[in-house]
């Protein structure tokens, strides 16, 4: 695979959810419409996920760094983290992108933005803490490359589309004790809430899981290879990544929606070893990036 072919392949899956969202939507208004027998429920669902569509494309990066608590940072504050970038950025022949920080110990780092116009990279303060140059130049070349490789747009809108079916499953649950209308009706509301209801609390969690792997794990690999061509020194990524993963700290704004974004898995502590994480992991497994880091810096 190409970073050209992987491009298109992410304008291929950012359709495909927006498509995959849209039909989702109208398949539940169109669901209600009937149980109430009101279509005016169905124009409104059609609505709806247009609208959600259009503002996921605009809005999801800042919805990331809201979840994630992030502040952005200017040259003032750190100026070797500003020029890191910035040398990056005229290397890989990319806009300079916006810089933000994570308040969090543990050591990370994402990607965001709908494209390389817009884009951002966001730190934890604790990779600032346990890296040193060469390790932060690697693992910011692989943020920036996610960037080059138009990775973000799919990444940030997948959680965009996570957090609604979540919402969704939710208020079908909340909406199995709601009644209205006759008694005959009523039953026959209550009977299609609760059928509904249970079979997306139960398809939710995997649904979403399988949103979040439609943003394939290959990226991490393309990342990691195009990262440290951007740097000519492998080593300081796969250093990098062995002092991530090494690193206990939990990190308290960590969620199933934005985890997928991280350059690794933010779940440490938090039941990352449990047989379904491990089944719907969005990252491999960092010994095997490692080991084709260090094949790449022996063939070099």
């Amino acid at each position: 695979m190409t970073i050209y072919t992987h491009q298109s392949e992410n304008i291929n899956k950012t359709w495909f959810l927006m498509a995959g969202f849209f039909i989702f939507v109208i398949f539940i208004a169109w669901a209600f419409s009937w149980v109430y027998g009101n279509p005016s429920i169905l124009f409104f669902g059609v609505i709806f996920s247009v609208v959600m569509n259009v503002a996921s494309y605009w809005y999801s990066d800042k919805l990331v760094l809201a979840m994630s608590h992030a502040k952005p940072i200017d040259f003032k504050e750190n100026p070797e983290l500003y020029r890191i970038v910035e040398n990056l950025s005229i290397t890989a022949g990319l806009p300079m992108p916006k810089l933000y920080l994570v308040d969090e110990a543990q050591p990370n780092a994402f990607a965001t933005g709908r494209d390389p116009e817009h884009g951002v990279v966001a730190v934890t303060s604790g990779i600032l803490k346990i890296l040193d140059k060469e390790e932060l130049t690697g693992v910011l070349a692989h943020e920036m490359s996610h960037i080059g490789n138009r990775d973000m747009l799919v990444s940030t809108m997948a959680v965009v589309l996570v957090g609604f079916v979540s919402l969704v499953s939710d208020f079908f649950l909340r909406s199995m004790f709601w009644g209205r209308g006759s008694e005959d009706h009523d039953h026959r509301v209550q009977g299609f809430l609760v059928i509904f209801g249970i079979a997306l609390a139960i398809l939710a969690p995997i649904i979403a899981s399988l949103i979040r792997l439609a943003v394939s794990r290959k990226r991490e690999f393309l990342a990691d290879a195009s990262g440290a061509l951007l740097t000519r020194y492998p080593e300081a990524l796969a250093s990098a990544l062995e002092k991530i993963s090494a690193n206990p700290s939990p990190m308290s704004t960590a969620n199933h929606a934005t985890a997928h974004l991280y350059i690794s898995n933010p779940f440490k502590g938090k039941g990352a070893t449990s047989f379904l994480t491990k089944l719907f992991m969005t990252h491999p497994p960092i010994e095997e990036r490692v080991k084709i880091l260090r094949g790449m810096n022996s063939s070099s």
